[in-house]
């Protein structure tokens, strides 16, 4: 298997809340709650290959202080896990949403809330629409996933993937349109076109952008169905 885009994914957590049993389920089918360190595997997600650097963290407030800005400012995704028999490492939570947001000084990051230990649904003190709730507000997907018998751990790890993805896919299409309105530009293509048309040569424009409008992004035109279709113009000039 190819390695493919490479992704670093950080596994977060109050102590004692399966983390580490997480990651080595996810990387070898493994159950083993007192494993912790930083692993590499290639995946392959819808088709594509990845390559997964994934750094699972001591929870412990004594160790916090040692990984906080380091890993948070590195990773591309992360896995923020609670167990459901716990309503203190439910709510350490927050804590460590709000690190990650002023680590990346951003509030759209890709991650992943996940709800483990849910073999020990006799012992829940966190109930699933709670946990739900608080992944909304903090623009993240929710899952709940077992350690011990490995549900869920796998289509976890893989939707955080796809959230990156998405994510690299929304920065790339922002940055082409920031590129497009700038004015100097705007001004070159402009120069571009008026050189062309004194020369009497054909002039050929592909993606061109329009404003945007109340109705969709920029550039794209609104069909029937609400989707989104690229609107591209060719204009060709013959002297």
């Amino acid at each position: 298997m190819t390695s493919g885009p490479r992704f670093s994914i950080v596994v977060m957590g109050d102590g004692a809340v399966g983390k580490s049993a997480m990651t080595l389920r996810f990387l070898r089918d493994q159950y083993d709650p007192t494993i912790e360190d930083s692993y590499c595997k290639h995946v392959e997600v819808d088709g594509q290959e990845y390559t997964l650097d994934i750094i699972d963290t001591a929870g412990q407030h004594e160790y916090r202080g040692h990984w906080n800005d380091q890993f948070m400012r590195a990773g591309d995704g992360f896995i923020c896990v609670y167990s459901i028999a716990s309503m203190g490492s439910f709510n350490e939570l927050a804590v460590f949403r709000n690190q990650i947001w002023q680590a990346k000084e951003s509030e759209n990051v890709p991650m992943i809330v996940a709800a483990n230990k849910n073999d020990l649904s006799e012992a829940r003190q966190v109930d699933s629409e709670i946990g739900m709730e608080f992944a909304r507000l903090t623009n993240a997907s929710y899952i709940e996933t077992s350690a011990k018998t490995g549900f869920n751990i796998h289509e976890m790890v893989h939707e955080l993937v796809r959230e990156i993805v998405r994510s690299r896919q929304r920065e790339g299409y922002a940055d082409m349109i920031n590129y497009q309105q700038h004015p100097l530009h705007q001004y070159q293509y402009q120069q571009q076109q008026q050189q062309q048309s004194d020369k009497g040569e054909v002039s050929l424009s592909m993606g061109y952008v329009k404003s945007p409008t109340p109705a969709g992004p920029i550039g794209m035109d609104v069909e029937d169905d609400g989707s989104y279709m690229e609107n591209r113009r060719c204009c060709c000039i013959i002297m």
